[in-house]
């Protein structure tokens, strides 16, 4: 953005710079280039013909002499230096010139090449430079004849090359056939550079180092300076006063105006925003969307927003600057926080490597294939062919909001402009074709409605699915084509006023047109941001320093407001560094009226849509609201064009000696130092003699385009804010000794760590925070849509850190392609037969402890045998998708950390696999990497169960009889069925000799309830069950459903099949005497609270004040439970069926005051409704008159009892009680029942008189609480309900 531009300048440019051959140096091969070229050279020296391969690789020393690259110098620059702006020269003459100066000879085409670079600061303020590229003929004869000499010796060394035997084998297969021929001819057409014959040209720069980024003015100034040198006719004045003019005599505008001055032949005008519009932005917008069409650009502006790493790639400098510079304006009212290089020179290729998000421009030399192009990292890498309309994107990116509607509101805009949509794909032919295509088409054509129907339509159906999508779009929506000419018009008859060139002007309203409808995307999203920015409680100064820690937006809360559709991509947003500063800065200036520029222009269109917003509240709806401030936004920019506000003064004759200001032409001249070496002394607003506390005071006033400093607190705070994301934002410009790279490399290290230890915390709290209100303390916090974000995040950080400092690059995830090398030399050392057990298992007798105890060996702990689960898993494709699942995996295993130390053991691997500044090969950083990890443990992640839903998983089932009452006579045959969240498995055969199976199925999800029983064959089929274990083959959870009851007619309460709630085991609960969540009928005889069990007088009384407690804990968890968000909920099956649950409390209400008959002889609560049901099927005969409710609610609760009682299944007594309660509470009828009962004269003759049901005031409490399940819609699982057709 160009909001944090440097300037305490108030002058239109800094420096005039000149860069170029140092004749007197002479020629020198640019060393860093070469290097970097030699570097890439060698990365193939490994493959057949090592040399050969590198020969024609490292370019530079193998190239004809005119195709390489040498140094260029910075020859002058005006003046020598200006205090508020240091002249670093190392930077600019590396951005001026980024790959070195290039020789031509007459037979090359030398056309002036403009392109504009920016150089970020320490305090991330920016300078801006703008340089024109032109050839000049070479005078020096030493630097002709070194060239002459240059080529002998190579044409030489070619023709070896070409003429040795044997080379044919050795070159690389694929082109060796191909290759032999073309060299030749490549020999005679480049390599004729004749000192006798041929003119030599060498590249020349000149250069404006400027405080902001006026492009279009900068560009003309600099072409007209260079038209000045060239044309036959000397220009006016002498150059000197034309720089002088702009170096010191040419203001800045002031915001909201416009200014004109004058170059060489023509007047240059600039004009500013005003500090209620948008940032200055002064590239042209339209050329992005031609080279990449508008879905390739929201693809990229999604990346920008999440802080993906971004690589732009194209041989045109320009282009780099624009699409980067595009980009990040159009993010407004958010800034780019971490490396933004648009332009990297050669030299700092090893940047490449950086572990942390960056925005970077790479140059293409025009020849290199995008897959001889070695990047150390892609897992989480966008790359940008501009060139070639291509862009590759990370995995699993969210979609932007309404991203439809997005395309088709963009599109309106370019189409008005006659850009299509889809982009111009044959951009490469120039310019010059596309002002063709656009006054053709146009022009001619004044119902420019035709271009959109006919050619268009046709072109964007076959070009583009998305935009075959709009059209349709188009149609519903009626968006008339013939509207939109009528703007075309009435802008053409405005332009006799204009002051600019037309061509300027349609820049600035394209521009200004699209950046309104991007930031009223924002605005719209974030209209109500405010209300969820959590104000800090303490100072601001303990507030700096513990900013790390803190919470500054309350994002569950936000989230939870969001349309379902938004939240993938919002829930990523609202992690990033750039959100975080943005709420950082909020926070900041909360009550002050000098806000930072764009939050205050923000805060002003976020306060004007909240106005709209209150008589039709539609921010929680995703209904598209298209941006309405188009029009007054343009005028204000064609207002400052058609009236001036300011004009410079005119360049004039300075106080030059005779004779100085001549030079030839066709040659750019060094100028005269001394005059341009300082400013006018008088000139009102060159403040250059205030006394330095004024300047200082007039930079933290400058204009609302920077941030507000007003006392050393804030500008400490802003240093530590702009340190926060990332250590480093721009690489130092500077000599690249061994010792700088190192540096660099240290501080991405403790970056990495910084942010490892700031996810782990953030993930930790999430969870914590979470499983804390599992226990009823505080409000739930986190959903699933932000737990998956964090994982990705964490995902993509192990990711980052695998590839900082790798050696040689295997396919597109570091993190994966280590694993593999692991798993085949563990795999090689297991082959050997020294070893014994099966490979790739550890032969570390430690396994998982468990309280399955005898019943179910724990998993092995294996790295390779989770890696073979992922490789088994077929719906994964892709390496990054690979090392995601496994990472998930192991979350979810708690082996994350030791899995990881256990791949980094392997210290001969690290080795080869990494350079020594790797991040992996730091100790220390290493082990606290680790130890963060090792915290993850702490929490129970369902990150690999809950997201590969389709896979096959293998489970293995294990029942476990009771010990006390042999079960070795057992003869019938029994089964099970398991739930899980997800599925269930239908019923499964289990062998009787053995009672365990193993079975493969669809992933069932989190296991609810297993259903079991036996055909109730032979001779003894009486089984007492003592527990059933199930564990997932996969991820090793193991469930555990206790029942600890009979199964068999005539025994306990008859039933030959049960329903058991059970939960997952966790490793500590080695203590058999922990309470588990298990229904209380299925309580096992040895556990201290049997209810309804073989002896009728062992009943533990509990009074009513501990039943109405429990009534009131089991309906309070169903409250709770469907008061969470919809992905968090646990298990319903368990609040009703489970320990303590509904039909436990009721089955205590029911047992209170139950009179118990003879010795013996049990009778359970279904024999008492069972008998009330017969008294109301009577008394229905009888005509006893009631009112109607009454007989409504007999009728239910007759209807119910029948179809349970007539099930074909045989579950038992208190089975059928347990389906009663949960189908009364499925369809809310408890309470009536329970009326009912209360006064039924059947209650009367079972129950002692002291009986709660027979207490009025409490069956009256009991109903109210009952009455609370009304509002809620209960869905019963599949398994509870079997065999009943209501």
């Amino acid at each position: 953005m160009s909001t944090g531009f440097s300037s305490s300048s108030c002058r239109f440019a800094d420096y005039f710079v000149i860069c170029g051959l140092d004749t007197d140096s002479g020629l020198e091969p640019d060393e860093l280039s070469a290097l970097c070229q030699y570097i890439q050279a060698t990365k193939f020296r490994d493959g057949a013909g090592g040399k050969l391969a590198s020969a024609r690789e490292g370019e530079n020393f193998e190239q004809s002499p005119l195709r390489r690259t040498f140094k260029s110098k910075v020859l002058a620059h005006y003046p020598e230096n200006v205090e508020w702006n240091p002249f670093d020269q190392d930077a600019v003459g590396m951005l001026c010139m980024p790959k070195g100066l290039s020789f031509r000879t007459q037979a090359d085409s030398r056309e002036p090449q403009f392109h504009s670079f920016i150089i970020t600061r320490e305090d991330g303020s920016r300078t801006y430079g703008f340089a024109l590229t032109f050839f000049e003929e070479v005078t020096s004869k030493q630097i002709c004849s070194a060239m002459q000499t240059l080529y002998h010796m190579h044409n030489a060394e070619q023709y070896d090359i070409l003429h040795t035997p044997g080379t044919e084998e050795a070159r690389p297969s694929h082109g060796a056939q191909l290759h032999a021929a073309p060299a030749i001819s490549r020999l005679q057409r480049f390599n004729s550079y004749d000192i006798s014959r041929d003119t030599l040209y060498v590249s020349k720069c000149i250069c404006l180092i400027t405080p902001m980024a006026f492009a279009q003015a900068c560009r003309k100034v600099l072409e007209q300076l260079h038209r000045a040198v060239t044309s036959p006719q000397p220009p006016p004045l002498p150059l000197e006063s034309y720089v002088y003019n702009f170096l010191y005599e040419v203001p800045l505008p002031p915001a909201g105006r416009s200014l004109k001055f004058s170059g060489v032949y023509g007047a240059v005008v600039c004009q500013r925003p005003s500090t209620s519009e948008l940032p200055l932005f002064d590239f042209p917008m339209r050329e992005m969307f031609e080279l990449l069409g508008v879905e390739n650009v929201l693809q990229l502006f999604t990346c920008a927003l999440l802080e993906i790493q971004i690589l732009l790639y194209s041989q045109h400098y320009q282009r780099l600057m624009t699409v980067a510079e595009s980009i990040t304006a159009l993010m407004f009212p958010f800034q780019w926080q971490h490396v933004y290089v648009p332009i990297l020179p050669a030299s700092l290729l090893h940047f490449l490597d950086a572990p942390v998000p960056y925005l970077m421009g790479l140059h293409s030399n025009g020849q290199d294939d995008r897959t001889k192009l070695e990047l150390p990292q892609e897992a989480n890498l966008c790359f940008v062919d501009i060139d070639n309309h291509f862009i590759e994107l990370p995995e699993d990116l969210p979609q932007f909001p309404n991203k439809l509607e997005f395309i088709q509101e963009i599109s309106e805009v370019l189409m008005l402009f006659g850009v299509s949509p889809e982009g111009n794909v044959h951009c490469t032919e120039g310019p010059a074709k596309l002002k063709g295509f656009r006054s053709a088409d146009m022009a001619s054509d004044k119902r420019n409605g035709n271009l959109a129907s006919s050619p268009l339509n046709s072109y964007l159906l076959k070009e583009n699915q998305t935009i075959a999508r709009l059209q349709a779009l188009v149609k519903r929506t009626g968006v008339s084509l013939e509207k939109l000419d009528v703007k075309e018009n009435a802008s053409s008859n405005k332009d006799l006023k204009v002051q600019c060139d037309e061509e300027e002007l349609k820049m600035h309203q394209l521009n200004i047109q699209v950046r309104e409808v991007f930031a009223n995307r924002f605005t719209q999203m974030f209209a109500d941001y405010e209300v969820f920015v959590i104000q800090p409680s303490q100072d601001k100064e303990s507030w700096f320093s513990n900013r790390d820690q803190m919470q500054n937006f309350d994002k569950a809360s936000f989230l939870s407001d969001q349309p379902e559709p938004y939240l993938p991509f919002l829930s990523r947003f609202l992690e990033t560094q750039m959100f975080a500063s943005f709420i950082d800065s909020k926070i900041l200036y909360h009550d002050d009226e000098d806000k930072e520029h764009t939050l205050r222009v923000f805060d002003v269109r976020v306060d004007k849509i909240r106005l709209l917003n209150v008589r039709t509240p539609t921010l929680r709806t995703s209904m598209y609201q298209k941006c309405t401030n188009i029009d007054e936004a343009e005028k204000a920019i064609e207002m400052r064009m058609c009236k001036i506000d300011h004009t410079a003064l005119h360049p004039h004759l300075l106080d030059m000696k005779i004779g100085q200001g001549r030079y030839e032409q066709g040659f750019f001249p060094r100028l005269q130092s001394d005059v341009l070496s300082t400013g006018p002394t008088s000139n009102k607003w060159a403040k250059r003699s205030a006394p330095a506390q004024w300047r200082r005071r007039d930079r933290q006033k400058q204009h609302a385009e920077h941030l507000y400093l007003d006392n050393d607190q804030r500008e400490k705070y802003i240093q530590e804010a702009r340190n926060l994301g990332t250590t480093i934002r721009q690489p130092k410009l500077s000599n690249l000794s061994p010792s700088v790279i190192a540096q660099t490399n240290w501080k991405f290290v403790e970056g990495l760590l910084k942010e490892c230890r700031n996810k782990t915390k953030r993930m930790l709290v999430e969870k914590m925070g979470r499983e804390a209100v599992e226990l009823g303390h505080g409000e739930v916090s986190i959903t699933g849509v932000e737990e998956n974000t964090l994982i990705a995040s964490l995902c993509d950080l192990l990711e980052r850190i695998w590839s900082h400092g790798l050696q040689v690059k295997q396919g597109k995830s570091a993190l994966w392609s280590h694993l593999l090398h692991y798993q085949e030399s563990k795999e090689k050392r297991d082959a050997t037969p020294a070893s014994l057990g099966p490979p790739g298992i550890i032969h570390d007798t430690e396994r998982r402890k468990s309280d399955a105890g005898c019943a179910m060996p724990p998993l092995k702990i294996s790295l390779i045998q989770d890696m073979r689960h992922i490789q088994n898993i077929s719906e994964i494709k892709t390496d990054v998708g690979k090392a995601r699942a496994w990472v998930r995996l192991s979350m979810e295993k708690k082996l994350l950390s030791r899995h990881l130390k256990q791949l980094l053991s392997d210290h001969e691997l690290t080795k080869k696999l990494y350079k020594r500044y790797a991040f992996l090969r730091c100790d220390d950083e290493k082990e606290q990497f680790l130890y963060h990890l090792l915290s993850f443990n702490a929490v129970d992640y369902f990150c690999f169960t809950n997201v590969f839903t389709t896979i096959m998983i293998p489970y293995h089932v294990v029942i476990i009889p009771s010990k006390k009452l042999g079960g070795s006579m057992f003869t019938a045959n029994p089964w099970v069925c398991v739930s899980g969240e997800l599925a269930e498995t239908g019923v499964l055969q289990v062998p009787k000799n053995t009672l365990e199976i193993t079975f493969e199925c669809q992933n069932l999800g989190k296991l609810t309830t297993v259903q079991m029983g036996h055909d109730n064959s032979g001779l003894y089929a009486k089984w007492l069950v003592e527990c059933v274990i199930v564990r997932n083959g996969i991820t090793g959870h193991t469930y555990k459903f206790p029942c600890g009851r009979w199964l068999g007619k005539g025994v306990d309460d008859g039933s030959l099949e049960r329903i058991l709630v059970g939960e997952l085991v966790t490793a500590s609960t080695e203590n058999e005497d922990r309470m588990c969540r298990t229904p209380p009928m299925q309580q096992s005889p040895g556990m201290m609270r049997r209810f309804v069990t073989i002896s009728p007088n062992s009943k533990p009384k509990l009074n009513t004040g501990q039943i109405q407690e429990g009534v009131g804990e089991a309906i309070n968890g169903i409250v709770k439970h469907f008061h969470k968000p919809e992905k968090e909920r646990g298990s319903l099956t368990l609040l009703l069926c489970g320990e303590y649950g509904l039909v436990w409390a009721l089955e205590q209400v029911f047992q209170h005051g139950f009179k118990s008959p003879r010795l013996f002889k049990n009778v359970f609560i279904w024999d008492f409704l069972e008998k009330a049901q017969v008294y109301f099927e009577s008394a229905e005969q009888s005509q006893v008159t009631q009112d109607e409710n009454y007989q409504t609610r007999v009728r239910h609760f007759c209807r119910f009892m029948r179809a349970i009682s007539s099930t074909p299944r045989n579950i038992g007594k208190d089975g059928k009680f347990q389906m009663l309660v949960c189908l009364g509470a499925r369809d809310h009828l408890l309470h009536h029942w329970i009326a009912l009962l209360a006064d039924c004269p059947i209650t009367a003759q079972m129950y002692e008189d002291t009986a709660l049901l027979k207490d009025h005031s409490l069956v009256n409490s009991l109903i109210r609480v009952l009455q609370t399940l009304q509002e809620f819609n209960i869905t019963l699982e599949a398994s509870l309900v079997k065999g009943i057709g209501i």
